[in-house]
């Protein structure tokens, strides 16, 4: 990773995808970013990886809590 690319475990937003993820590392060429709550990681092009602002790591926060919300009143956290 480049100095201008968030670095590993931080919050950073694809926006090719306008979509947010956790870093988990590069793959080759690509960044590969794990989802808020729930899902796959994807690879991203690095020149459309940008660190998360603040409100970003707040709509984050958001988006995390309802699925685990929801997760909870389905009862998977019994």
């Amino acid at each position: 990773m480049t100095e201008e690319e968030p670095p590993e475990g931080s919050l950073a937003i694809d926006t090719e995808r306008d979509k947010l993820g956790y870093v988990m590392g590069r793959v080759g060429p690509y960044v590969q970013l794990r989802p808020l709550a729930d899902g796959r990681e994807w690879d991203a092009d690095p020149a459309h990886v940008r660190r998360a602002t603040d409100a970003e790591r707040l709509r984050a926060v958001q988006e995390r809590n309802r699925a685990l919300n929801a997760m909870s009143s389905r009862g998977i956290f019994l």
